[in-house]
């Protein structure tokens, strides 16, 4: 199971995370600290990142 694109949406102190498959089904859903976010997509394979902030 490959992740093609993740998605994030941008808050204050928070970010929430979506793994997405080539299927498009969740992989894996969390919420990680905005100051440790560059720390967990520097870990994951290449993708395309959406981002949200609203």
């Amino acid at each position: 199971m490959s992740i093609v694109s993740l998605g994030v949406d941008l808050g204050k102190n928070s970010c929430s995370v979506v793994r997405v498959d080539a299927a498009g089904g969740v992989v894996i859903r969390r919420s990680v600290r905005r100051q440790t976010l560059i720390h967990y997509v520097t870990k994951l394979p290449a993708c395309v990142i959406a981002m949200e902030a609203c």
